[in-house]
């Protein structure tokens, strides 16, 4: 019985790591081919699980000046972006706690814990340019992994 109770506890434990994994980073989700196609033009199609709903509807109602661009969509292109965008988007506490300033990843809490260690003449080389620039060092980003064992920071 202790063997029995240990098991779910640990598989209970590990349930709800993996949730908060695909919650903050949505890495288990595979992206929308119309959204990666759209999105990945200009930057990386982040996973929608690094935002809250609020920050992505933010986002999709302002793209004609998307952080200096314009990023303008038709109508049923913006509609079945922002859908999916909200319907997948971070949950845990980790990521909904409070909308990054500006509904910036790279500003949020959690991308800032975790890239602590960084320093700014690091994000600043030629090879990185911004902290928004996360297939410089994660050399998997563009599937969705952004495990810090893959990470190679480029000279």
């Amino acid at each position: 019985m202790k063997i029995l109770l240990f098991s779910s506890l640990a598989l209970s434990l590990f349930a709800a790591h993996a949730d908060e994994d695909r919650g903050r980073s949505g890495a288990s989700l595979p992206l929308l081919p119309k959204y990666q196609q759209e999105c990945s033009a200009c930057h990386l199609a982040y996973p929608p699980g690094m935002l809250p709903a609020a920050s992505w509807q933010r986002l999709m109602s302002n793209l004609p000046k998307h952080f200096g661009s314009d990023a303008s969509l038709d109508p049923a292109t913006l509609n079945e972006l922002n859908r999916w965008l909200v319907g997948n988007a971070g949950t845990t506490k980790r990521v909904s706690s409070a909308p990054p300033p500006e509904d910036r990843i790279s500003r949020s809490s959690w991308f800032v814990r975790e890239h602590e260690e960084i320093s700014a003449a690091t994000w600043q080389r030629a090879s990185i340019k911004s902290a928004a620039n996360c297939a410089a060092c994660h050399t998997k980003a563009e599937q969705g992994d952004f495990n810090e064992h893959r990470v190679r920071i480029p000279k």
